[in-house]
């Protein structure tokens, strides 16, 4: 007769002696057995910077942000600073705008202009991501140069690629840590890693938006950034809301190309995607917490109808638990704010 020794015996499962509420009673004991922590280290805060001198424009459809000049960019990073938030990305609204998104690639372009005095600013205490892409850049708001595909335009997705590692390059030259291409284009990690290779920039890494969906949350950032496509839509290079499998070859393409650390975008929406590529490739991953789902939040939060403190971490616990590793986010000054407070 075989007898269980000591630890071999599984505990029981069942009521009465299973009593899971027995680690609910008392709130210590809640936070001991808590299994996902937010913290403000975790989060990565979307700046929108604009030319000129004193600007601090308030984007009407998310309140708590702001377009900025490069001057009230410093000091709105040196505040975050102070709330505990060290991680910033850039997004450029250019003084002028072409068919080729050409400011985007000048040495005194805003983004350019931006990392420099970010960098004189603030040193090293701060970690300065850009977002490449041409959609803000662009006369016409897409994310490339355009060409005609049978009678309709659309972006050229090997044309865009030089002048996407060029963007890379002045960024990185101008200061930037990260690197994060977010334009959806195939073969963009490679052309990137390699123009940065190529300059002398091989310990910066690319933060990918690899699996970028073709969202409708996104109605708000156009405003903020000022890039909504002048014609038709961006179905053709982002990603359709319906599919799944397909994020995960977009994530490995990226990866095999020289991605060091993947996003998805949105988030709340494509939890099940941020799980499956965290527990496929186990890399960093970021989420997008975009602005639509800020924007949600604040409206609800403002009508009265729903407590803005807590669904806003309940709703960035749930990102951090489904898998991420960061999260951008524009809830993050009253997050920091929050989680400061307890």
């Amino acid at each position: 007769m075989n007898h269980p020794i000591c630890g071999d015996t599984p505990p029981s499962t069942t009521f009465p002696v299973a009593r899971p509420r027995r680690l609910r009673y008392n709130p210590l004991v809640r936070e001991l057995v808590r299994e996902t922590e937010l913290s403000a280290r975790d989060l990565i805060l979307p700046l929108f910077v604009r030319p000129g001198a004193g600007v601090r424009q308030e984007i009407g459809s998310m309140p708590g942000n702001f377009q900025l000049s490069p001057d009230t960019l410093v000091d709105e990073v040196g505040a975050a600073r102070d709330l505990g938030i060290k991680a910033f990305i850039l997004f450029g609204i250019p003084e002028f705008k072409d068919a080729t998104g050409s400011s985007a690639l000048r040495d005194e372009g805003i983004v350019q202009q931006s990392l420099r005095a970010l960098r004189k600013a603030h040193g090293s205490n701060v970690l300065l991501i850009t977002d490449e892409c041409f959609c803000e850049y662009t006369d016409h708001g897409h994310c490339g140069i355009l060409c005609d595909r049978g009678g309709i335009l659309d972006v050229d997705n090997d044309a865009t690629l030089p002048i996407l590692a060029q963007q890379c390059v002045s960024h990185a030259k101008a200061g930037a840590d990260v690197i994060a291409p977010s334009g959806m284009m195939d073969g963009m990690v490679r052309a990137i890693r390699t123009g940065l290779d190529d300059a002398g920039f091989q310990n910066v890494p690319i933060l990918s938006y690899a699996a970028k969906y073709a969202s409708g949350f996104y109605g708000p950032f156009r405003e903020a950034a000022e890039s909504p496509p002048s014609f038709g839509d961006r179905n053709t290079y982002q990603m359709d809301p319906a599919n799944g499998d397909e994020a995960l070859k977009e994530v490995a393409i990226d990866l095999a190309e020289g991605a060091d650390m993947i996003m998805v975008k949105p988030a709340l929406s494509y939890l099940d995607i941020i799980r499956r590529v965290k527990e496929r490739f186990q890399v960093p991953v970021a989420a997008y917490n975009v602005s639509g789902e800020f924007a949600m939040v604040k409206a609800a939060a403002q009508k009265g109808w729903i407590d803005e403190r807590r669904v806003t971490l309940e709703i960035l616990t749930s990102i951090r638990r489904a898998g991420s590793d960061m999260i951008l986010t524009y809830h993050a000054r009253d997050v920091a704010k929050w989680l400061r407070a307890g």
